[in-house]
């Protein structure tokens, strides 16, 4: 690790353990081999297992880096607009539909240098959206996929009636979903990291669903639940030792701080909208075999003919590629307005990571912008 080229956070934190103990053992290797090389004093070492100790424990709660307003708050999400003054009538609004994994959903706008939402606009996407997803309560622990397909529609008919949908990760699948249920409100659909066809490739999840629910029994699932009392706790750990090769450098340090924030800062989730999820779309599969149902409606890919963008990452194993791209293969898109693309890293830099935000999102938004113009 260089002290001056820090790995980004972003891209090793929600990988699977193994990367994050090699993180641990470079960064506590690097660190004494660069205190030998500076001459390091007893009281330098002392001081910066201080200052590391400081910085790793201490938390703030995430914010948003790009001016907006929130126009509506509901139970289960709010809807923020970052749209910009003078934005074209006649752009199409773009609706963005963040990871809900636990954590905040400021990770679509985290920093200045690294924000979905920026990216966006910066694509002439001037009318920009966003929902914000709530952390569940005792008043929303009961909440199910019908509330969540519910704050959906109420932010497009907020915001038009008509919108380009993006979502990312669950926010993909969920995004997938509502354009099944009312393509005629879905101009164009991107999804990043989200998961159609739960089963495909080798991810991490398929693992856990095989120790905790052996034969499918997801009783390990429901004690969870009802350990959080309703709801799915938020709590994850993270180790903090990826701070301690550069504790030195404020800027590292800064970063560090950043991540931390978000990360650490959890959110409960709905045990009632947990247990579906486990249930329909981790175990049985149910939105790519067909066989899915929301109130009492069938799930139809098929009904999606809309332009396609679809983003996984190489190193992503959390969603790998194929459980994206499997979209293209049950929607009726032709092939000629299906745009698939691969970047070189893990999942959580597909939403935030330097080359997803520079390399590969401005070419899938200006896509949807030229459509955004277009009559369809």
């Amino acid at each position: 690790m260089s002290p001056t080229c820090p790995p980004s956070f972003e891209d090793i934190a929600l990988e699977d353990g193994f990367a994050a103990w090699a993180a641990l053992t470079r960064s506590v290797g690097d660190y004494w081999s660069a205190a030998l090389a500076r001459g390091a004093t007893p009281f330098d070492l002392a001081r910066e297992w201080g200052r590391w100790l400081e910085v790793s424990t201490a938390r703030e709660r995430p914010s948003w880096s790009t001016p907006h307003e929130i126009v509506f708050e509901a139970p289960v999400a709010r809807l923020r607009d970052f749209s910009t003054s003078g934005s074209r009538a006649r752009m199409l609004p773009t609706l963005v539909l963040p990871p809900q994994a636990g954590h905040d959903s400021c990770i679509v706008d985290y920093s200045p240098q690294q924000s979905q939402m920026r990216t966006i606009l910066d694509a002439g996407l001037t009318r920009a959206f966003t929902l914000d997803w709530v952390g569940a309560s005792a008043e929303t622990r009961d909440a199910t996929i019908d509330d969540y397909l519910d704050v959906v529609d109420r932010a497009v008919d907020h915001v038009g009636g008509r919108v380009n949908l993006i979502g990312d990760c669950q926010g993909g699948w969920l995004a997938t979903i509502y354009a099944a249920l009312f393509p005629e409100r879905i101009n164009t659909l991107t999804i990043a990291g989200a998961p159609i066809d739960f089963h495909a490739g080798e991810p991490v999840i398929g693992a856990v669903m095989e120790r905790m629910a052996p034969g499918g029994d997801l009783s390990a699932y429901r004690a969870l639940v009802a350990a959080g009392g309703g709801t799915l706790k938020g709590e994850h750990m993270l180790a903090g030792f990826i701070l301690l090769a550069n504790v030195h450098d404020p800027e590292h340090v800064a970063r560090y701080r950043e991540f931390e924030d978000w990360f650490k800062h959890t959110q409960d989730i709905p045990g009632a909208f947990y247990l579906w999820i486990v249930e329909h779309l981790f175990r049985d599969n149910e939105l790519v075999r067909g066989e899915l149902q929301v109130g009492g409606k069938p799930v139809d890919l098929v009904s999606i003919s809309c332009p396609l963008n679809l983003l996984g990452g190489a190193g992503d194993h959390i969603t790998p590629p194929d459980q994206v791209f499997a979209l293209a293969g049950a929607a009726s898109t032709p092939e000629a307005e299906v745009t698939r693309r691969t970047t070189s890293g893990g999942h959580l830099g597909l939403f935030m990571g330097r080359e997803a935000l520079g390399e590969h999102w401005p070419p899938l938004l200006a896509q949807v912008a030229r459509y955004s113009r277009a009559t369809r």
